[in-house]
């Protein structure tokens, strides 16, 4: 055999698959089937942004994000997106009132 025909398989991330049972058949890791749960429906803008994260490898990631669209979950990471009241937001606000003036970082 030469090295050509020992090629690896496709990378994991590049594979998007239809359902969670596809995925645990073929042995792919599922972030949300990984950790805790809590994970995903995060209080804080920072862990929020950590659920966000885990979701970048997930084989089911489209899939799970057009069922939470169909579904109209009420809050939480789903497919990599954060939703608010049903809706998708970029960020989630930190808890308390907003400044009342800008901030210089």
């Amino acid at each position: 055999m030469t090295q050509a025909d020992q090629a690896d398989p496709p990378e994991v991330p590049s594979m998007q698959l239809s359902s969670i049972e596809q995925a645990e058949s073929l042995g792919l890791p599922i972030p949300c089937r990984a950790f805790d749960p809590e994970v995903f429906f995060a209080e804080t803008p920072a862990d929020v942004e950590y659920a966000k994260s885990l979701c970048g490898t997930c084989p089911v990631k489209e899939a799970c994000l057009a069922g939470a669209l169909e579904r109209r979950e009420p809050w939480g990471v789903w497919g990599g997106e954060l939703f608010v009241q049903g809706v998708v937001v970029a960020r989630k606000r930190p808890r308390g009132r907003p400044r009342k003036t800008e901030v210089m970082a």
